[in-house]
């Protein structure tokens, strides 16, 4: 099985996005008349506290039926699942090969090269690879990205695709999954994204990731400890909740007047610096100097009027990601949910255009 999915053949079985992050299961499926995308269902379920630890599955069964429930919630029939695996457990390497090999000679090839870069043995690790292109130094060699994650991480995220009965027939990379994302976003920006910098802010239940892409091609990523989960511990010591109970307030509100002041706004404040913190690493270790758009994206990014403030402290325009906007929705969709929930689909939602791979 191909787990870094190569392209399937044109006429693919529809494929449902499945996200499995620290703090909860998402579910979406999309379709797709002509050029035009439509968001079918969708749907999520949260994750006991632990069942994910550091992008890693530890406890399969409660995962599994977290998808489950997820599934059915959403209602949806589709049986082919793509699921992705944290980048931090992925060695990736782009290497040049001969243009000329046949595609047999080119697996032995990458399989002999693979064992330069990847430092554990190749029985243990699914090998992955995917030609970007003719290289531009050499017409004669092709650009290979070759991807490499161990056996036990991706069996464990097959395992509780396969729980439910479904068939995971891509394991894709969070990185690219949320880069097929960002290409909706940015076919609205003036100039379709080009000649921009944008620094991809993924704030998570415990871990904020920054994407920087450049032409729309990611120059730079990073996972920083900072999350929505120091939140949810915050809302639970000061108002004596469980977490499942604090998580839940902090969706769907109810809490003390002293919550906004006292609780919320120390948290965005936070929030702003863990940004500026990961702008300050990226610069230090790139060309770059500056970016020209925030793209706020994970469960944190749907706190209301955070844009607003991350804009203001940092001094670069910031917008919440939505990937859905030119996207109709079937009637069984409610469209103020889909848009509240946008910001954290959006590894859910590159997985599901998967799809629709030529």
């Amino acid at each position: 099985m191909s787990w870094l999915a190569k392209s399937f053949a044109k006429k693919s079985p529809p494929l449902i996005g499945i996200d499995i992050s620290s703090s909860a299961v998402k579910v979406l499926e999309l379709s797709k008349s002509g050029n035009q995308l439509r968001v079918e269902r969708f749907a999520a379920e949260p994750l006991p506290q632990n069942a994910v630890v550091e992008h890693a599955i530890t406890e399969i069964e409660q995962v599994s039926d977290a998808v489950e429930r997820a599934i059915k919630r959403s209602g949806t029939k589709c049986k082919n699942a793509a699921v992705a695996v944290a980048a931090t457990h992925v060695i990736t390497k782009s290497i040049k090969m001969p243009a000329n090999l046949s595609e047999q000679e080119l697996q032995t090839q990458i399989e002999m090269e693979a064992d330069h870069y990847i430092p554990y043995p190749l029985d243990e690790v699914n090998l992955d690879y995917q030609i970007q292109g003719i290289s531009e130094e050499n017409p004669e060699e092709n650009n290979v990205l070759i991807a490499a994650c161990r056996k036990e991480i991706v069996d464990d995220y097959i395992a509780v695709i396969e729980g439910p009965g479904l068939s995971p027939k891509v394991i894709d990379v969070e990185t690219y999954a949320m880069e097929n994302s960002y290409e909706l976003i940015a076919e609205h920006m003036p100039g379709g994204g080009m000649e921009k910098t944008v620094a991809i802010m993924d704030v998570g239940a415990t871990t904020t990731n920054i994407n920087v892409v450049h032409n729309n091609r990611s120059v730079y990523t990073r996972d920083h400890a900072f999350g929505g989960r120091q939140l949810t511990e915050e809302i639970q010591r000061r108002y004596g909740l469980s977490y499942e109970e604090a998580g839940l307030a902090k969706k769907q509100g109810g809490l003390p007047d002293n919550y906004q002041t006292d609780v919320l706004r120390p948290f965005m404040e936070a929030m702003c610096q863990e940004i500026m913190r990961a702008l300050q690493f990226f610069y230090s270790s790139s060309p770059f100097s500056s970016v020209d758009q925030i793209l706020l994206s994970g469960g944190c990014a749907q706190i209301p009027g955070v844009d607003e403030l991350v804009a203001a402290r940092i001094g670069v325009p910031a917008m919440v990601s939505n990937p859905f906007t030119s996207m109709s929705l079937s009637s069984r969709i409610k469209p103020q949910m889909l848009s509240n929930d946008a910001p954290s689909l959006m590894i859910a939602c590159g997985l599901a255009v998967r799809s629709f791979d030529e």
